[in-house]
């Protein structure tokens, strides 16, 4: 779900900036200067003025200090009581997803549109396929009233021309669950009762008006602060950085970090758990079971499709395996988990052994706050390393890859299908298979299409990442091999 363009890279400079400042001589007073550093006074705005583009980068600045846009009603608040705010807390907690309506360009209604490829052929085939009588041809061009339109668009697949289009409100359009609409103000407004944290909107939106409330700030007072800090690695990042894995884990020391451990480790486990909970399932005449690693589709069964619970597998996340290791091994440490993913924050804020989460965006601004070039790193071990099961978990497929793997001699009672992404036309296919049965009996879910590499929080494009990641698996050596050398 890479997506890039100006206003993200205004909102990725904006987290660098803030890393900078953290560890400036005056962090709330060089948090203050940022909207007035980075929109000097100019006759040139990106907006209709440079007072409006100041205030959209101080409300893209509360995000970044883990602030909630809409709860804020003191306009005069200057940036330095956040920040002050933001090192006084002990945690960011409620909803991960925020969204400023001034930053929302009110995208227009989603509708059909006549364009000027419209040629006012004799055939009129947009006229005579509309059920509603909604398209009329004047003055030689199809019209299409927007009153009558119900939006069937069998006018569109009519035209010999293709003269006319889909417009979309992107933000709308990528949203699984219909969580996000515009109010009476023609704003759109997020209703967190229906969301399921997948971060699609924050992704598909051209104006970044969609963000995270962000917990770098949190991390960086905890590592100066003394405190011990594990990093827990993400198997996704594998195709994200120009560099090694072994160079990367010693970037992450280098910016604080105490130790670096893979949450691979932690797949490798749910890998194990998954495999005899499917054998014990079919065994006891279950239909299918789905995967649990996705938050995002866990959250869309609770909140969407309660009906599918009872399949869904009961084997908890690689995060939160890997989390429960490093706390075994000091439970005085404090465990970050660093991935691509918005859902992994909201399952961040309820589990026990997690204390912080952090995308692979944050993470690469806090590496140029720092001023540190991973492929300059010299190598180091991780604290805990995973195995190939774990490592091929970001790329669709990899979770059934890993399962058939730790089944080994049964695999062949193994008859799994993927869905790759979470839509709208997929979420009717999950209804489906609790009425009509799945179309295996091993369901693996993906919550972005192509797996987590895809995730909103990624640096490099889905399909160069998952190149790397499965490289990366595939040098590795297998779990079972690792338990027989061990025995």
């Amino acid at each position: 779900m890479y997506f890039k363009n100006y206003d993200n890279t205004i909102h990725f400079e904006i987290m660098v900036r803030i890393a900078k400042a953290f560890h400036s001589d005056d962090f709330e007073a060089a948090v203050d200067r940022i909207p007035q550093e980075m929109r000097p006074r100019s006759p040139k705005s990106s907006r209709c003025c440079i007072y409006r583009d100041r205030a959209i980068i101080k409300y893209r600045c509360m995000a970044t200090l883990g602030f909630a846009i809409e709860n804020e009603e003191n306009e005069l608040k200057p940036l330095s009581a956040y920040a002050r705010e933001a090192l006084e807390r002990d945690s960011v907690r409620g909803n991960m997803i925020t969204f400023i309506d001034e930053a929302c360009n009110g995208c227009v209604r989603t509708h059909y549109e006549a364009t000027s490829a419209c040629r006012g052929c004799l055939a009129e085939a947009c006229v005579q396929h509309c059920p509603k009588d909604a398209v009329q041809v004047i003055n030689g061009k199809s019209v299409i009233d927007p009153e009558k339109c119900i939006k069937c668009g069998k006018c569109m697949d009519a035209c010999p021309y293709h003269a006319i289009v889909y417009i979309p409100i992107p933000c709308e359009e990528s949203c699984p669950t219909g969580a996000i609409s515009k109010d009476v103000s023609g704003k759109e407004v997020i209703d967190y009762s229906k969301c399921i944290f997948c971060g699609k909107c924050l992704a598909a939106c051209p104006f970044t008006a969609v963000l995270e409330r962000s917990q770098m700030v949190d991390v960086m007072q905890r590592m100066k602060n003394g405190k011990s800090m594990v990093a827990m690695i993400a198997p996704a990042i594998a195709g994200e950085f120009n560099a090694s894995m072994k160079q990367l884990a010693t970037a992450l020391r280098r910016i604080g970090f105490s130790d670096v451990v893979e949450v691979a480790a932690g797949a490798d486990i749910t890998a194990r758990r998954e495999a005899d909970e499917f054998i014990e399932r079919m065994e006891h005449g279950a239909s299918f079971m789905t995967t649990s690693c996705c938050p995002a589709y866990t959250e869309l069964v609770r909140k969407h499709v309660p009906e599918l619970a009872p399949h869904v597998s009961d084997t908890r996340t690689p995060m939160h395996y890997t989390a429960r290791m490093v706390k075994e091994r000091d439970a005085e440490s404090c465990t970050v988990f660093v991935g691509p993913c918005v859902a992994k924050r909201h399952e961040g804020t309820n589990d026990e052994y997690v204390d912080h989460v952090l995308t692979f965006q944050e993470l690469e601004a806090m590496f140029q706050a720092h001023g540190i070039v991973i492929a300059e790193c010299e190598e180091s071990e991780f604290g805990i390393a995973g195995c190939r099961e774990g490592r091929s978990f970001p790329v669709s497929g990899g979770v059934t890859a890993g399962i058939r793997s730790m089944i080994n001699e049964r695999a062949e009672i193994l008859r799994p299908t993927i869905v790759d992404g979470l839509t709208s036309k997929t979420l009717k296919e999950l209804r489906n298979f609790v009425k009509k049965g799945a179309p295996g009996n091993f369901v693996e879910v993906m919550g972005c299409e192509g797996g987590c590499v895809a995730g909103p929080a990624t640096v490099v494009p889905a399909r160069k990442a998952a190149k790397k990641c499965t490289e990366y698996a595939l040098s590795s050596p297998s779990a079972l091999s690792v338990e027989r050398a061990s025995d």
